[in-house]
């Protein structure tokens, strides 16, 4: 029997403000440079150990005023519990799968992202340390970010009164952890968000799209370079790799993020238009030349605060939040 298509609601955000443009233009020529590291080094050992500094520098940020944290063990996962200001205890959960193309970045790249997060929905949050390539493989990535879901389930937490959210790499994850859990019979969450999720390790698409001359970042070589040394012998078209391949009857309502000219851009169209007519309710919100993952910008760029406001609302309308500043009285 065909399934009815769901509501796929079109959200375009912009135009740029005029902060973001100029700040853009002094950042791009910074952020190209290790991306043209990425297409020259060969996915080794080196790469391997000079992105994983960059966690290590991370952790001397310090994360908004009024941020909790706490170490937090699921098996063989691990993370943090985050707390963003004026959150206290609470029955909904953010479960957070950090980006970093699948083999660097962690809690300290992604505590302040996540804390404001917490803050925006008034929800606790738990962000995943997940093992990565190449110290183990892709499904085994998504095999920790299934425990730490069940680990939230054991705790209390309603399925669905949790929201799975990653960026970029995360984005991916959050969907490859949706369908494992549906697959194996657990209960789906509440709700998916993908921020800039690069959701289909098959490049050919995006390679044809406008967007790979558009994207201010030049990533798509990068990107393919890093794709392979992810993948290996794996097919990417396969829908245990690529969530865009898979049956998405079942999941739950998603929303999508991204900005309107980074070369994943179409991974978000085309995933929200594959929930639809999955009978999946689905949001793609469209942010004007925003770069990937602009929500780690705040508070730089006008647009990444409201962004994360608006993931914070659409948690709140799907999960029935309060308010956070209810929450905080």
């Amino acid at each position: 029997m065909a399934t009815d298509p769901a509501p796929l609601v079109i959200d375009r955000r912009g135009p740029a403000s005029l902060r973001s443009r100029l700040l853009y233009g002094a950042l791009v020529p910074l952020m190209r440079r290790p991306l043209a590291v990425l297409q020259t080094a060969p996915f080794g050992p080196e790469l391997i150990a000079r992105a994983a500094r960059i966690d290590e520098w991370a952790a001397r940020l310090p994360p908004p005023r009024g941020t909790r944290v706490t170490p937090a063990v699921f098996g063989d996962s691990r993370g943090e519990w985050v707390l963003g200001r004026g959150v206290h205890a609470s029955d909904t959960a953010i479960l957070y799968l950090h980006g970093g193309g699948w083999f660097f970045g962690g809690l300290h790249t992604h505590r302040s992202m996540v804390s404001r997060l917490s803050s925006a929905s008034g929800a606790v949050a738990l962000s995943v340390a997940y093992r990565m390539v190449p110290e183990v493989t892709l499904d085994r990535e998504v095999d920790d970010c299934v425990t730490a879901f069940l680990g939230l389930l054991d705790y209390g937490f309603a399925p669905e009164n949790i929201a799975i959210i990653g960026d970029s790499a995360g984005g991916h994850l959050a969907f490859a952890t949706a369908l494992r859990l549906r697959d194996s019979g657990h209960p789906v969450p509440g709700t998916v968000v993908s921020l800039s999720g690069c959701l289909d390790f098959d490049l050919a698409a995006k390679w044809r799209h406008e967007n790979a001359g558009r994207d201010p970042l030049r990533a798509m070589a990068a990107l393919e370079v890093l794709m392979h040394g992810v993948l290996g012998d794996l097919d990417p078209r396969d829908p245990v790799v690529s969530p865009l391949h898979a049956d998405l009857t079942g999941l739950p309502a998603s929303l999508l993020v991204a900005g309107s000219t980074e070369s994943v851009y179409l991974d978000s169209e085309v995933m929200a238009q594959r929930l639809s007519e999955a009978g999946v309710p689905a949001i793609l919100q469209v942010w004007d030349r925003q770069l990937h993952v602009f929500q780690s910008l705040v508070p730089l760029v006008p647009e990444a605060a409201r962004s994360i406001a608006a993931v914070g609302e659409h948690l709140r309308a799907t999960l029935g939040l309060r308010h956070a500043d209810d929450l905080a009285s």
